[in-house]
This record gives structure tokens, sequence and C-alpha cells, in this order.
């Protein structure tokens, strides 16, 4: 999982290759196709990468005719459970010159209005919509625990000058953190906030 910095087809292209599912942002404006058709035996020329073009997800997002479904994603964001509709689509995406990847892309939109539509596409096109966006929203655990990591434990930060030793400090600190967090999640209500306090 991934923010949308990591939606580069070439990127995308070499996960897939390698068998790693890659969940990410799409932009809303992304060239997307259906697949190209089987070849027909006999035919002469290049084969064809992709088929007819299909609209763009902001005009899907405006369309009156959208089907969308409910979905209920538990820890939407540590804010707990939320409500989002979403509906979603196969296709390749391709752009001149770079890789054509097949994609599962995924149209969320709340409806309650409280944050912007976003997209998000799925390298692996058999994954089910639901399952997807909880992965991502799962990210964000991830990317707070990374952050508390820099900011209490100096992870990422350049004490040591050689490589292996940065090397075996990194995964040591990430240690040391999820073993307090643990350690600190053992612990009685009254006795964690009471710590918390202090802290």
């Amino acid at each position: 999982m991934g923010d949308s910095s990591f939606s580069a087809l070439l990127f995308l292209d070499a996960m897939r290759r390698a068998r790693i599912t890659v969940i990410t942002c799409l932009r809303l404006d992304a060239a997307l196709y259906d697949p190209a058709l089987p070849r027909p035996p006999g035919t002469i020329g290049r084969p064809r990468t992709k088929g007819a073009r299909l609209p763009i997800l902001a005009a899907i997002l405006a369309a009156e005719d959208t089907r969308w479904h409910a979905v209920v994603v538990p820890g939407w964001y540590g804010a707990g459970e939320r409500t989002i509709e979403i509906t979603s689509d196969t296709a390749v995406w391709r752009h001149g010159g770079l890789p054509v990847v097949p994609i599962r892309w995924v149209l969320i939109r709340d409806p309650e209005a409280r944050f912007p539509p976003q997209a998000l596409l799925c390298t692996d096109p058999t994954r089910e919509p639901a399952q997807i966006v909880g992965w991502f929203v799962r990210r964000w655990t991830i990317e707070v625990t990374l952050q508390e990591a820099r900011a209490r434990h100096g992870v990422e930060t350049r004490r040591k000058w050689s490589d292996t030793a940065i090397v075996r400090a990194t995964p040591c600190l990430l240690a040391l953190f999820s073993i307090v967090t643990l350690r600190a999640a053992r612990l009685p209500a009254r006795q964690r906030q009471r710590i918390a306090a202090a802290a």
C-alpha cells in the first residue's frame, strides 16, 4: 500500500511481474482502456496492447447512472467504522511508451461529503473492491507507527557511519517500539492512563 507517488506505470509493471500486489491512489483523469481483444490467427502487424478507451473516473463519479455500493470500513483512519460508497471495475492503464498494466480501480465517495472522492488501483484485478479499500486504510496505522518511531527512537537519523550499522539499527529500533507498545497494551487501563499523563 502506498500513496500517489507509487502510482507509476514502470513501478507497477515491475511489481506485477514480481507477483507483488500494489494498492495505491489513482488519478481521476487516468487513461484507462478495455483489455485488447484476442488476436485472430494470421493477423499481420504488431499485436494490440489495449482495447477501447473507457470514460475517465471523474466522468464516472459525476454520472447519474453509476451504481454505488455501501461498504462499512472498520478502523477508518483511527476513527472507528465508516460507511462509504464504492464502485469498481477492471481495466488496463496505459500511457504512450510505457508498459500496459491491468488493474482493478475502486472509486470511493463519502455519502456525508466529509472527504473528497478518491480513486484507488490494485495490480491484482481479481481482488474484491471492499478488500482493496480495507487494505489501503490499514496503511494509516503503519504510517503512524513509522512516524512515531522516527520521532521517539531516531529511526532514519544518520547517527551511524557505516551502512551495516544503519541496517542493524533500524530493525532494532522498530522492534523496541513494538515491544514497548505491546507491553503498554497489556497494562490495566488505570495504569495506562497514569503513564500517559506522566509522559
